[in-house]
């Protein structure tokens, strides 16, 4: 998926906030233009409401990290009962094995020591996938959340600069309407001196 086709909604309302400028009417004798504050600010809010698709993408990978958790937690389980069934089955051949020797102690023994050392080593290996996939979805979610925050900041960028011209233009509209109106009523003021002069 290209990046323009991530951020189309985002696109879309910032050109229709650039349409919502340029299409303003113009004040006249100058380029200035006077823009509807209130669907200014309408636009803004919907800017601020357009999440982009890496948020979605934060989620969906912190459903994989607990998705990876469980299915290591399900494995280290599946090590450990087999390591048990192990242990079961190799104490009952040892036992039979006994049977049929002098030493069966020695041979149970034996045989129980080498089951508590297959169960200790499945339960290190089940303790190793662990660690690796919360390592590993860690990573994941860092990765993510640093994406995440440069996409939000680059979005708080984009929003403030095309608020502060808006501002900027309002302003100058608003200080060359105040203008002319002074200077119309100037104009007033000399007629009528001199329609008292005559």
């Amino acid at each position: 998926m290209s990046e323009t086709k991530d951020y189309k909604p985002l696109n879309d309302l910032l050109l229709r906030l650039d349409e919502t400028i340029d299409n303003g009417a113009t004040v006249p004798f100058s380029n200035k233009k006077m823009v509807d504050g209130d669907q200014l600010h309408e636009l803004v809010d919907e800017i601020r409401m357009s999440m982009p698709p890496e948020i979605k993408r934060a989620q969906e990978l912190e459903q994989q990290r607990k998705t990876i958790l469980e299915n290591a937690n399900k494995e280290a389980d599946e090590i450990r009962r087999s390591a048990e069934g192990d242990k079961a089955a190799i104490i009952t051949e040892a036992k039979a094995e006994a049977d049929r020797l002098v030493s069966e102690q020695e041979i149970i023994d034996r045989a129980k020591q080498y089951a508590k050392d297959e169960v200790e080593k499945a339960n290190q290996d089940a303790a190793d996938i662990i660690s690796r996939a919360q390592t590993e979805a860690d990573n994941i979610i860092t990765d993510a959340q640093n994406k995440k925050q440069s996409i939000m900041n680059a979005m708080v960028a984009s929003i403030n600069s095309t608020l502060a011209e808006a501002a900027e233009l309002l302003d100058a509209d608003v200080n060359r309407l105040t203008k002319s109106l002074e200077d119309v009523n100037r104009m007033r003021e000399a007629i009528s001196r001199l329609s008292e002069a005559e």
